[in-house]
């Protein structure tokens, strides 16, 4: 019987040490710091710290301390920070809150115009993030807003019905309005394979000479008896009714825009054609191998998307504007929507608070500016910053040092190498 030494015994290969497991906390924190929410808030932190530069270089004090800022440099820095926290505090009490206004009542009344603003923001900011998420850019907003405003107005002041139905019928024109305006781009690139961007930019164009048309021409839309070319005023009975009474602009539209933004959540999220949305979003040819009818999901998603944009334009005929129209009332919410919708990373709820942000921005910022001499400029600024960090997700990580989505550092231990068989 031979004696094997044990420098000859055959050894077992060594396994593998099995890799830690990062902790519950440490994955949560990875998915927040690493998520699109984190980097829309601090598009938003580094926007706000670019217009308080601008503001701070546009303030007449801090350019005349500049000149001794080496004999006196606490000058400079005090008219800096006069300036910037002057005009953010303004920005935020011609929004939110006013305390130097008596009474609770009167000092919540920049809120409920803030909400306002944000009603047609909000809803047509769900229709280009619907559009976005079947990968389609409905930059169509104008005209949609316009065709859908020319519908319910001529209802609102045109026809007589009673009240409550007055109300709906003029709703339900300017969203079919709207949803057959955005849906003639969706029908082109089913059918012809046209770019909806170019479609949606000719109907655009298309929609403001009609409707500056019909605004000229007597019997249309121009009011009876008037040279100008705008509408009469809306019926009482085709107008939403003031939310808190006559002492706050807010109306019960903004209602309607909660009751849709639920609505889209739903069919995004919990709905087959919701599904099939994303679908078509994120990959149109495995969406057609899997048996979808794409081209069928072109159409019904820019029918909703152009819908839901109309309905911001009935928002502003009749319940902000309801003295009469012209041709321009969309406001230039058609393509504020679009900043909405990245801001809102194309997430119902997400554009839902994104287009308060905004309408803030819309009612602050003629404060900031009667307060404080704050070009209103500055507040567009803001905005088209907010837009382009947002479109820039590496630049924000790269200022904040935030790691990237998905990476991981080894775990300590983990024999990396792959051992030969």
């Amino acid at each position: 019987m031979s004696v094997v030494s044990e420098a000859e015994q055959p050894t077992k290969p060594e396994q593998p040490t099995k890799p830690e497991q990062p902790s519950t906390s440490h994955v949560v924190l990875r998915q927040i710091f690493t998520g699109s929410a984190i980097i829309s808030v601090l598009a938003i932190f580094l926007a706000l710290l670019v217009g308080a530069v601008l503001i701070a270089a546009t303030n007449s004090d801090v350019q005349d301390s500049a000149g001794y800022f080496f004999s006196r440099p606490t000058d400079m820095l005090k008219a800096i920070w006069d300036s910037v926290a002057g005009a953010y505090s303004s920005l935020f009490q011609g929004s939110v809150y006013n305390f130097r206004r008596p009474g609770f009542e009167n000092g919540i009344r920049p809120l409920m115009e803030t909400l306002t603003f944000a009603t047609p923001l909000i809803v047509a900011g769900l229709g280009v993030a619907l559009a976005f998420r079947i990968g389609m850019f409905n930059i169509g907003g104008r005209g949609q807003m316009l065709i859908a405003a020319a519908c319910a107005g001529w209802v609102g002041f045109g026809v007589n019905l009673p009240a409550g139905l007055h109300l709906l019928v003029a709703v339900v024109a300017g969203v079919v309005g709207g949803a057959l305006w955005g849906g003639i781009a969706g029908l082109l690139k089913a059918r012809t394979g046209a770019h909806e961007v170019i479609v949606t930019i000719m109907l655009n164009y298309i929609a403001f000479y009609l409707i500056a048309y019909l605004l000229r021409t007597p019997g249309a839309l121009q009011a009876p008896g008037s040279n100008n070319p705008k509408t009469a005023a809306m019926a009482d009975t085709a107008v939403f009714p003031t939310l808190f009474g006559d002492r706050y602009s807010l109306h019960w539209g903004f209602v309607l825009v909660i009751v849709v933004t639920v609505a889209i959540w739903w069919l995004l999220e919990r709905s087959g054609l919701g599904f099939r949305f994303r679908a078509v979003g994120e990959n149109p040819n495995a969406a057609r191998v899997a048996g979808m009818n794409v081209d069928r999901i072109y159409l019904y998603g820019m029918l909703i998307s152009g819908g839901l944009v109309g309905l911001a334009g009935v928002a502003q005929v009749l319940g902000t504007v309801t003295t009469g129209f012209s041709a321009d009332i969309d406001a230039g919410i058609g393509f504020d929507a679009i900043t909405v919708a990245l801001l809102g990373r194309s997430k119902p709820w997400g554009v839902f608070f994104a287009g308060i942000l905004f309408g803030a921005f819309k009612a602050g910022g003629f404060a900031m500016q009667a307060a404080e001499g704050v070009p209103i400029d500055i507040v567009l600024v803001v905005q088209s910053v907010i837009v382009l960090f947002i479109a820039a997700p590496p630049l924000v990580r790269a200022v904040f040092r935030l790691p990237k989505p998905g990476s991981e550092k080894p775990a300590k231990g983990a024999n990396s190498k792959v051992g030969a068989l």
